[in-house]
């Protein structure tokens, strides 16, 4: 699948948070970061700086581990970046995220969701009908925390986002930075 240059492209970058904590006594959401967590995600960040691949818009899980990604992915861009807390992409099928990504306002060209598995990885499943074979087949296989898919789509807008439209960019996770 080759996106038609004449429409607007859109992108979709897909975050899960990084790895998380195991505290006793405390509730799943709010679960904070490991260490490894911290520099996985720090190190994401300083990927996605590198690369360009800057967010008009970040929706992110209202958990605290997925709100502790964002803050250390944040921390690498030089500007203030557009961000939502989004309670409908917490512990949800991947279906309800595809409907978060189809209610994005128009004017948004490129959407970073940093939420949670399953949903994370059965989504860019679901949206996924193209790209590097074998970044296609990782990302099927697991989809680690902190892992970052890049995902092309040809949209007017967020509204004709449909399963099986996206062509991977690219699939990113901290192993793969070294």
């Amino acid at each position: 699948m080759k996106l038609n240059p004449m429409l607007p492209k859109h992108r979709l970058i897909l975050l899960r948070h990084a790895k998380s904590a195991w505290p006793d006594g405390v509730a799943d959401r709010e679960r904070p970061l490991a260490d490894r967590g911290r520099k996985a995600a720090s190190a994401i960040g300083t990927y996605m700086v590198r690369e360009k691949l800057i967010p008009d818009l970040a929706l992110v899980s209202p958990a605290h581990r997925a709100q502790e990604t964002w803050k250390l992915v944040r921390r690498a861009f030089s500007k203030k970046l557009s961000e939502r807390e989004a309670a409908d992409i917490y512990e949800v099928p991947a279906e309800r995220i595809l409907d978060v990504i189809r209610a994005v306002e128009p004017g948004i060209h490129t959407l970073l969701i940093v939420g949670h598995n399953p949903g994370m990885e059965n989504a860019a499943s679901l949206i996924v009908a193209d790209g590097d074979a074998d970044a296609v087949t990782r990302i099927r296989e697991k989809f680690p925390t902190a892992g970052l898919a890049v995902i092309d789509l040809d949209l007017n807008g967020w509204d004709e986002f449909a399963v099986g439209t996206g062509y991977l960019e690219r699939f990113i996770t901290p192993r793969s930075l070294g």
